[in-house]
């Protein structure tokens, strides 16, 4: 295993052969830590099958309605909250916007010990998620001090419509299904 600052790394998970600021559609999961149930809980049998969203669950929808004002690269597809987690399409168009580079208009921007590879520099993947964990957080701490993310998050790249459209369903049905779900946890 691989180690940084004498310190050893769980690798990365991201696909090594991609660039995360691409234009295309992206899955994103990320759960809470230790699996709490932070958001709220999952309500009814049947197509009616919800969440009803705690006070921190209301935030965290919130936050992910904020993104395309934060971030106008960024379209959002299908989302859903669950207890534990969130399920989410984010859509990157990011041609109008050079990559984070602000056209020229930064030239102060440096990426520490990384340089300019510094992925919070580039209007990319990591980018997005840290700033939504980051404000969710802020917000939930306010009322639940020892709320905390898992430290990572899971991206899917969607690669054509067919699984898109199956991500979508999966994601739409995912509180019919939350018994069954490889997150559910009593």
């Amino acid at each position: 295993m691989d180690k940084f600052q004498n310190k050893y790394r769980i690798p990365s998970a991201r696909a090594h052969w991609w660039d995360y600021a691409n234009a295309g559609a992206y899955f994103i999961t990320i759960c809470t830590a230790y699996r709490v149930h932070y958001f709220g809980e999952i309500a009814g049998h049947n197509v009616k099958t919800r969440l009803i969203a705690s006070l921190q669950g209301q935030i965290a929808q919130k936050n992910w309605n904020a993104i395309p004002t934060q971030f106008p690269f960024v379209e959002l597809g299908d989302f859903v909250v669950m207890p534990n987690h969130v399920h989410g399409i984010l859509i990157i168009n990011n041609a109008e916007y050079d990559n984070g580079n602000d056209n020229g208009n930064n030239p102060q921007k440096t990426g520490g010990f990384a340089g300019i590879k510094n992925p919070m520099l580039n209007n990319n993947i990591s980018r997005v998620v840290r700033w939504y964990k980051g404000a969710c957080s802020f917000e939930i701490r306010k009322t639940h001090s020892d709320f905390q993310w898992q430290p990572r998050f899971h991206d899917h790249i969607i690669r054509n419509d067919a699984e898109y459209q199956r991500i979508v369903n999966y994601i739409n049905t995912n509180p019919q299904n939350w018994e069954q779900d490889e997150l559910f946890k009593s």
